[in-house]
């Protein structure tokens, strides 16, 4: 974050940000008036404090590593300036969820430029409380004075941001699994062209999903309320579909239960609102399961809502290719579904695509450019992708737009699954891609398919001298898919690749991959 004395303008965005230069102006100047020397109450960094902050940015942040649990990253961060030990308390995934990534929405909650500190959907509770901690420690700048309420509200570009979404028109959905698979997984499309967005292979797509209105049904029903009961001008249940989260328990709501009981209940309501787990449940206390546990407490709807969190958009990579499909954008879905005891929990978003929206149905949505995801800017360049499950939409977005725009680059796929016969996603699709050629090497994983589970990390290190020479020829590497696991063992395996096959030791062969990353040719679309 830069100040210009001249010409006051904050620059908040570094260049890496995953925004247009348009996008990037806009923002900036929007965050000047934020952080406008001459508004009272905000506190900008000075320049020696900025220097500092800035000049930790180059550490390379050892905590910026999503399979790190909270409590490492912190203690990697102790003693650092307050963006940075904010910026460890975010998820690291660089989701964009947030509308920022994690170093530039840590540096908008220190300077005072953002006040909400619940956008970390990733790190959910745990980051959350973490940066209230952090912001009750001191240190901050005051939060920006909010606008008067008759100035209407700054948003961004149409479909370019979370506060600005477009309406899409939902097409269709086809499940891809096959019979007796485990998984439930779906390939959507929506229609851009009366919009009028558009993307590049490796952005995001945004989708402004609703909860299920069973689920609104069960808590109107547990709070003892009318589904039409007035809040904020909104009818209850409307409010409970459409606007609030009804996911795990916030903890202002165990705040509002504290409130309104007494004795040992309110002890309890206290308890979980610290984070403890006074009865071994919490990971059963949803909105839904926490009316049930307090049902002696009579929440006026009002209250109620404004304690729960707003329903937040979900990401999904984008699957396929603009240059190939005009027009169109497709994404590729796991259906989630589980049960906790009896009771059965299911994904949001990923539920409204597999069977709530309709076809013709419009949905509000937007395109989040990718932060350092994407094809190299030559086509020449080979490119290797590791993607199981799901992790495979980025990379048929890739392949279909190097088709389509005859890019001579290699291209080599690592994909797995459970099994072959049921879970070989675009099974059709990819084969083709081989036999044309597309494909130089389509190299598979199943796990569920004989008595040794076989991953993609297995199949990296048994092509590893072959890997290794593509990287020597400057290929670029691209994983996505679960950060926690997946994600974590495929850079240990490159770690081995390259100290096997490139005659170095465990630390140079580490440097070695450091390099790619700083080269922007090892590049991670994980969550």
């Amino acid at each position: 974050m830069t100040i210009q004395t001249a010409n006051p303008i904050v620059q908040v965005l570094p260049e890496t940000a995953p925004f247009s230069e348009a996008q990037r102006s806009w923002l900036n100047g929007f965050f000047a008036g934020l952080l406008s020397l001459d508004n009272a109450g905000v506190t900008a960094l000075s320049p020696t404090e900025n220097a500092a902050v800035m000049a930790e940015a180059d550490d390379d942040a050892p905590w910026h590593d999503p399979s790190l649990a909270i409590t490492e990253r912190m203690q990697l961060a102790e003693g650092k300036p307050l963006p940075r030990r904010l910026f460890a308390a975010m998820a690291q995934q660089d989701c964009g969820q947030c509308g920022y990534v994690c170093e530039t929405y840590s540096a908008a909650i220190a300077s005072g430029a953002e006040a909400r500190l619940n956008l970390c959907a990733p790190g959910g509770k745990d980051t959350l409380r973490q940066l209230k901690t952090l912001m009750d420690e001191g240190g901050a700048a005051a939060p920006a004075a909010p606008a008067s309420p008759s100035a209407p509200a700054t948003l961004g570009p149409l479909g370019r941001c979370r506060e600005n979404p477009a309406l899409a028109t939902f097409l269709s959905r086809r499940k891809i699994n096959g019979e007796g698979s485990q998984k439930e997984t779906w390939h959507v499309e929506f229609d851009l062209s009366a919009c009028g967005l558009d993307y590049v292979v490796g952005d995001a797509f945004g989708v402004v999903a609703r909860n299920d209105p069973r689920l609104a049904d069960a808590v109107v029903a547990l709070l003892g309320a009318r589904p039409d009961a007035d809040v904020g001008g909104v009818p209850l249940r409307e409010a409970l579909v459409t606007q609030r989260a009804l996911g795990p328990a916030p903890d202002a709501l165990f705040q509002l239960i504290s409130y309104v009981t007494g004795g040992e209940t309110r002890a309890k309501a206290r308890r979980l609102a610290a984070g403890e787990d006074p009865d071994g449940d919490l990971d059963r206390l949803d909105v839904l399961g926490t009316l049930h546990k307090f049902t002696q407490a009579r929440l006026s709807p009002e209250a109620f809502v404004e304690a729960l969190d707003p329903l937040q958009p979900r990401l999904y990579s984008i699957s396929s290719s603009h240059n190939a499909t005009p027009g169109r954008v497709s994404l590729t879905v796991d259906a989630v579904r589980y049960h906790i005891g009896t009771r059965p929990r299911w994904g949001v978003a990923s539920t409204f695509l597999a069977e709530r929206v309709e076809p013709g149905e419009a949905v509000p949505v937007y395109v989040q450019r990718a932060h350092g995801f994407g094809l190299p800017a030559n086509p020449d360049t080979p490119i290797i992708m590791c993607g199981p499950g799901t992790g495979i939409a980025p990379f048929r977005a890739f392949l279909h737009d190097r088709r389509t725009t005859k890019a001579p680059g290699r291209n080599w796929l690592f994909f797995g699954h459970q099994r072959r016969a049921s879970d070989f996603f675009y099974e059709d699709e990819l084969t083709a891609m081989k036999e044309e050629g597309l494909l130089t090497n389509l190299t598979l994983a199943w796990s569920r398919d004989g008595n040794e589970k076989i991953y993609v990390q297995d199949r990296l290190r048994e092509r590893g001298a072959e890997l290794f020479a593509w990287l020597e020829q400057g290929a670029h590497f691209y994983v996505c898919g679960d950060a926690k696991r997946m994600a974590r063992d495929v850079e240990l395996a490159l770690v081995d690749i390259v100290a096997a096959h490139g005659g170095r030791s465990a630390e140079a062969a580490q440097a070695y991959l450091a390099g790619l990353k700083k080269a922007g040719r090892y590049q991670a679309d994980v969550y």
